[in-house]
């Protein structure tokens, strides 16, 4: 079996997906997923739904594989160096702190960078330290 090879690309191709599914499924521009099912409370429209559940299944592919690779201290030290950005970028007033929305596009932003590094850790980890991750699988024998 062949391994492929982990490079930036693969990062940014993990980013730009968790960008993707961060911002398509809420956003302070108005364009979401969240407005537009909060529109749409009153009737169910098959459409919102399926884009709903497919939303989900993405979400559920990240977060599980974040939780997997990085566990819960590794997600709470992405959280805290992310977070130390936001606080760098407003202590050195490249944002104001009562600007909610930019900060919302920051947090979403650095949000997805924290679900790209956790679908991408695993490949990480083996390139620093040479070991490979492997899932447990259950044998039914």
């Amino acid at each position: 079996m062949t391994v492929r090879a982990f490079t930036l690309q693969s990062y940014l191709w993990r980013f730009l997906f968790a960008l993707v599914l961060v911002f398509a499924t809420y956003n302070p521009s108005g364009y979401s997923y969240y407005h537009w099912a909060k529109q749409n409370l009153g009737a169910i429209d098959p459409l919102v739904v399926l884009a709903g559940v497919a939303l989900l299944i993405g979400w559920v592919m990240f977060i599980r594989a974040t939780l997997r690779s990085l566990g819960p201290i590794g997600i709470l030290l992405a959280v805290a160096f992310f977070g130390t950005i936001v606080w760098l970028v407003i202590d050195r007033g490249w944002l104001e702190a009562d600007d909610v929305q930019m900060i919302t596009y920051l947090g979403l932003f650095l949000l997805s960078a924290i679900l790209a590094t956790g679908m991408s850790w695993s490949h990480i980890r083996r390139r620093m330290s040479g070991q490979l991750d492997v899932d447990e699988i259950e044998d039914n024998n």
